[in-house]
């Protein structure tokens, strides 16, 4: 009996175990044929059929990377942008040599919206293919589709400098200058209300500012009331781009007013770099009755539409050496225009005017104590001719002249910026 139940189980088993395996589907025949038949059902509109047999053809050719980077073209086509970015991940992660497939992979991030990511895609695949101008193209569209229209300008004009007869780059052109504004004016005012002693400090910016074709130039006149007393400064900002990734920011002010500093001085140079890493290195000089020299760089990351930034200050004055630090954080909705961050920062930098000082030797102290967090929020008009926005911080700060002792500011801020041709 036993030996009758044995046999009839085996059997079941057995029986089981071939109709499960006829059932598994698995490839025999030439990959490149079947490849090209999925191709030709893809482009006759028959996408679900392609699809499968692109699935199969990668179920014994995992790496076969044409048949999974045109999977992935086809999801994209379909609107299965996440199905798409697994695909096309897949195939970057192992050969980050493929231009072919870069352009469908930031294809698929311009096509689900996501801008800021495809622009971090477009410069990681410059680094392998310098100067491509499908990638340079993609570009300018990432940086125009995040509300960067005059960077995207730029960048087309790096396709015409090597090549003047692109047609498309010629037409992409023409459509950026329909839309660019290239002049800005705005206006800033900021309060400080502090917890004792002093009446409330206000400062105001008014500021006009033109791109050029060698980079953005802009002059501020900066207006303080502190003290009971008032004072004027006035500022020239650089922005002078030196080539692909690379620029500058240099910085020029006066003010014959013991608010300021009598002279400033800043300089500073920016590189982008491979997986939307920025990095700068650079120094702020201020004259006031002694010379403060501030060294200071950064380090700033984009990932999607978040973006995050370390920057230290090391300053130097008659009084000793000083370092600070801020931390930043951005998260962007649609482009750069609106967004909302958060700093917050150690120590204190007399570069930063939003940090008390007396107007007297204070501004030559460098090594008291400030803690300060920093809330912002940027938005724009539906046609980017305005843009706004409001901030609130609160800084805990020791006395420059009462060492030890603090006290708490409360700031509050707003600006406004009206651009036009």
């Amino acid at each position: 009996m036993l030996k009758s139940v044995f046999k009839i189980i085996s059997i079941l088993v057995l029986f089981i175990s071939s109709t499960v395996f006829s059932q598994q589907k698995t490839f025999n025949g030439d990959p490149d044929v079947a490849f090209e038949k999925a191709r030709n059902l893809a482009f006759n509109g028959e996408r679900k059929q392609a699809q499968d047999t692109l699935l199969l053809l990668l179920t014994k050719y995992p790496n076969y990377h044409d048949i999974r980077s045109f999977l992935g073209s086809t999801y994209a086509w379909d609107g299965n942008y996440d199905d798409a970015r697994r695909e096309f991940k897949y195939v970057l992660e192992k050969d980050k040599e493929r231009q072919t497939t870069w352009v469908a992979a930031i294809n698929n991030e311009l096509w689900s919206e996501n801008p800021f990511s495809a622009l971090k895609m477009a410069k990681e695949a410059l680094v392998y293919f310098p100067n491509d101008e499908e990638l340079l193209l993609l570009k300018a569209r990432a940086q125009s589709n995040s509300k960067n229209p005059k960077e995207a300008l730029n960048t087309v004009d790096v396709i015409l400098e090597s090549n003047p007869n692109s047609q498309k780059a010629v037409d992409y052109k023409e459509s950026l200058l329909q839309t660019l504004r290239f002049n800005s004016i705005g206006f800033t005012y900021n309060i400080d209300i502090y917890s004792e002693v002093f009446d409330p400090m206000q400062y105001y910016t008014l500021d006009y500012s033109r791109e050029t074709k060698y980079g953005i130039i802009e002059a501020k006149l900066n207006f303080n009331r502190r003290f009971q007393d008032n004072g004027f400064q006035f500022e020239i900002d650089m922005y002078p781009r030196i080539m692909e990734g690379l620029y500058a920011y240099v910085n020029i002010g006066f003010s014959d007013s013991y608010l300021f500093p009598k002279f400033r001085f800043g300089a500073e140079l920016y590189k982008s770099l491979p997986h939307g890493l920025e990095v700068s290195l650079g120094m702020r000089t201020l004259k006031y009755s002694a010379t403060t020299n501030i060294f200071t760089g950064s380090v700033g990351w984009y990932t999607k539409n978040n973006y995050f930034s370390l920057r230290p200050y090391i300053t130097t004055g008659e009084t000793g050496t000083n370092m600070s630090g801020v931390f930043t954080y951005r998260l962007y909705r649609s482009d750069a225009d609106n967004y909302f961050g958060v700093s917050a920062s150690m120590g204190y930098s007399p570069d930063d005017y939003e940090q008390f000082n007396d107007g007297t030797t204070a501004n030559e102290k460098v090594t008291f104590e400030s803690q300060r967090i920093r809330f912002g929020y940027y938005f724009s008009s539906k046609n980017k001719k305005n843009a706004w926005g409001a901030q609130a911080g609160i800084t805990h700060q020791e006395i420059s002249f009462d060492e030890g002792n603090f006290f708490w500011i409360y700031s509050l801020g707003v600006s406004w910026d009206f651009r036009f041709k």
